[in-house]
Formats: C-alpha cells, sequence, structure tokens
C-alpha cells in the first residue's frame, strides 16, 4: 500500500524553524515528482515547494522563496521541507504529495496522486 506519513509540526514563535519530514512506503519516492503544499483555514490548497523526482529542478512558491528549503533522501525514502524564518501568514496544514516524474517540478495539486494526512504548522507568539 501506498503511503506518504508527514511529521515535524508544530507552535512555533515568528522567525523560529521547523523541518518537515515525510516518510514513503510502498514505492519509491526517488521516481516520482514530490511536493509539499498547504491550507489555511478557510483557503484553498496552495504549492509551497516541488521537486523534480531527479532532484535537478525545484519550483517554489514566491512567499517562500529563500526561506523554505525542499530536499529528498533517497536512502531513508523521505522528503523534507526546512522552514526558516517563519511569519504567522505561514500557519496552515502542510502536506506532502507525490506524482507522476513526467510533470517535473509542477506545482499543479492536481499532478499529485499520492497525499499525506498533512501536518499543522502553528506560527504564533
Amino acid at each position: 500500500q501506498l503511503q506518504l506519513v508527514e511529521s515535524g509540526g508544530g507552535l512555533v514563535q515568528p522567525g523560529g524553524s521547523l523541518r518537515l519530514s515525510c516518510a514513503a512506503s510502498g514505492f519509491a519516492l526517488a521516481n516520482y515528482a514530490l511536493g509539499w503544499f498547504r491550507q489555511a483555514p478557510g483557503k484553498e490548497r496552495e504549492m509551497v515547494s516541488c521537486i523534480s523526482s531527479s532532484g535537478g529542478r525545484i519550483n517554489s512558491a514566491d512567499s517562500v522563496k529563500g526561506r523554505f528549503t525542499i530536499s529528498t533522501d533517497n536512502a531513508k525514502n523521505t522528503v523534507y521541507l526546512q522552514m526558516n524564518s517563519l511569519k504567522p501568514e505561514d500557519t496552515a496544514v502542510y502536506y506532502c504529495a507525490a506524482g507522476p516524474s513526467l510533470f517535473g517540478s509542477s506545482c499543479r495539486v492536481g499532478h499529485y496522486a499520492y497525499w499525506g494526512q498533512g501536518t499543522q504548522v502553528t506560527v504564533s507568539s
């Protein structure tokens, strides 16, 4: 059974950092395009950062460029999202997703077939 499980969310003060992890089981992440998305209450799910299966292409939302970094560890079959300089507007449920490698670093929600259950990130003082 293909499964993605996120972890690492929590409560952090503005300016702080968190690292989200997404561990895959039942399939090899190295063969898929991978992405992080987020959804705040009352808002649509939006892209955060996506990476091609080769790791050679990354596409990130303007709002997180320079602060968030997506990376993968194929040996651990895990994708990460390092989040620095967090802001209150980053508060959301964060989801990892995997999709066909042909979509490269596309961050279109519809391109992703497999989703984790989400992890809550709250940025507040």
